[in-house]
């Protein structure tokens, strides 16, 4: 998983542990006991452990999984279902892989894994899903309708690859807002807070790319990898890359190399690699 993915995990964690935070303040019940608090926070780690695993292993599956994923599909001309086929043979068994060991070490406990959410912090939690519920009206049970078929009809549009995929985001900020009746700007403007530190890193990501692109401080690498013999060329190829993901963000790497390799085919040099 590169800088990106968990720049993003951690903004996501940090507004999921304040919401868990949020609820046990406002309970009418006290939790006694340091024990259940650090249980507690050590189940909300596992979860966000796994989520990022989960993330990290779904991600390479699929075209919007990860940035340089859209970026080599974009390239080689594959939709989002060619994509998933063409990888499977890799994504699949890794995937699977990561699944069984998400599995044992929860299960078995392994590295401080495995803690179960306190039976007394579960019940406050329960109160205030009780307490939410009672309180929900019609038009905001409609309102979740709306949402869950607008988040169908997103996977839908995904893995028929029904439009690019920023056309989509947007048609899924408009179909939300407009049968939700949102009209306020600032209601609006909330929307869109979380996202800024993402947009953020973007620019600083582009950025990154523009001066690794510039320098040319890939090409030597590439260039050497294009000069090996046909048979070693691909391992030599995806140990480089390897190793330029374990000292920089895979997303950075990717997308140089697939520009590189772009490059490579069009001028016709000696690559047997296959985008």
């Amino acid at each position: 998983m590169g800088f990106i993915e968990f720049f993003i995990w951690l903004t996501q964690a940090l507004i999921f542990l304040s919401k868990n935070h949020n609820i046990l303040d406002d309970s009418s019940l006290s939790i006694e006991g340091i024990e259940d608090i650090e249980n507690f926070k050590s189940f909300l780690r596992d979860l966000i452990m796994h989520g990022v695993v989960g993330t990290a292993l779904g991600g390479v599956c699929t075209i919007v999984g990860e940035p340089q994923n859209l970026l080599i599909a974009n390239i080689a001309g594959w939709e989002f279902i060619e994509f998933a086929v063409k990888m499977a043979p890799i994504t699949v068994p890794v995937f699977i892989a990561g699944m069984i060991t998400c599995f044992c070490v929860e299960k078995f406990r392994l590295f401080g894994f495995g803690t179960h959410l306190p039976l007394r912090i579960k019940n406050i939690f329960h109160e205030y899903n009780d307490f939410e519920l009672s309180q929900r009206t019609d038009i905001m049970k409609l309102e979740l309708m709306i949402e869950m078929i607008v988040g169908l009809l997103l996977i839908v549009a995904l893995a028929l690859h029904l439009a690019a995929v920023g056309i989509i985001g947007l048609g899924v900020i408009i179909l939300l807002t407009s049968f939700k009746g949102i009209t306020d700007e600032h209601d609006l403007g909330d929307a869109f807070k979380e996202a800024l530190p993402f947009t953020a890193l973007l620019v600083v990501f582009f950025a990154v790319v523009s001066v690794i692109a510039d320098q040319a401080l890939f090409s030597p690498i590439i260039a050497y990898v294009l000069a090996q013999n046909l048979d070693v060329q691909a391992p030599i190829f995806f140990a480089a890359n390897g190793l330029l993901s374990a000292i920089s963000d895979n997303v950075f790497v990717a997308t140089i190399y697939i520009n590189e390799i772009k490059e490579a085919l069009d001028s016709e040099d000696n690559l047997t690699i296959s985008v």
